[in-house]
């Protein structure tokens, strides 16, 4: 290094906030999908070595968790917190908003299976779903096991929905996946997988709002039938 390279003087320091961090993370999500969005690579999208990134979130995991909260925090709750509504119009206007939030960022719907979940943004929706159960007529441990068995309908059906995709923003179109779908069903062997064949179409539509609100619909069904039923019955 010359001596005139050794007097220059350093530029002022790249400023950076949590903000820019997450941006960058869920960029990256969205084109790469989960193994995308490396402590690295968040770096190198916004400029910064990757120790800069360690300032504000101690590990990926901490970048995760804190994206999943705000995804969460972008939730309208509007949508199912009016309580003159019946319960189960209420139910289905949460699950589908959180699909239409989510499924916008396909990348980062593998993150919310297995994030902890335990931000504030995270504990306010499960506090308004349990409140929801509660006036539906569910005593505190079956709202708290219905909260959990609607989350897991949600959160599963979406990690399904698009795990036969390329992480891409937007999805393509419903109908377009469907139809992907029904033509690699179609080539199931009759012959070997005769039922399987015949419930083709019906597979193909696995990823759909009617799948996704038929599964439920048969959830709340069975929640219905738990109000007035004593609790200490299995």
């Amino acid at each position: 290094m010359s001596e005139s390279a050794r007097r220059r003087p350093r530029g002022p320091r790249r400023a950076l906030t949590e903000n820019e961090i997450l941006d960058a993370a869920l960029s990256l999500l969205d084109r790469g999908g989960p193994d995308a969005a490396s402590v690295r690579a968040i770096a190198a999208r916004v400029g910064v070595a990757p120790n800069a990134i360690y300032t504000y979130f101690p590990d990926k995991a901490a970048v995760v968790d804190a994206l999943v909260e705000r995804l969460l925090g972008e939730v309208d709750h509007d949508v199912f917190a009016d309580r003159a509504q019946p319960w189960r119009e209420r139910v289905a206007a949460l699950a589908l908003e959180l699909r239409a939030k989510l499924s916008a960022h396909p990348g980062a719907v593998g993150l919310m299976v297995g994030s902890r979940l335990g931000g504030s943004n995270a504990q306010t929706l499960n506090e308004r779903l349990l409140r929801l159960l509660a006036d539906a007529g569910l005593d505190p441990t079956d709202a708290a096991r219905a909260a959990h068995l609607l989350f897991v309908h949600i959160f599963g059906s979406l990690a399904l929905e698009v795990a036969d995709v390329r992480p891409t923003v937007p999805l393509p179109a419903e109908s377009e996946r469907i139809a992907n779908r029904q033509s690699a069903f179609s080539a199931t062997p009759s012959d070997r997988f005769p039922l399987s064949a015949a419930a083709a179409t019906t597979m193909a539509g696995y990823i759909s709002t009617e799948q996704y609100l038929w599964g439920l619909r048969r959830i709340l069904d069975g929640l219905t039938a738990r109000v007035g039923v004593n609790p200490e019955k299995p």
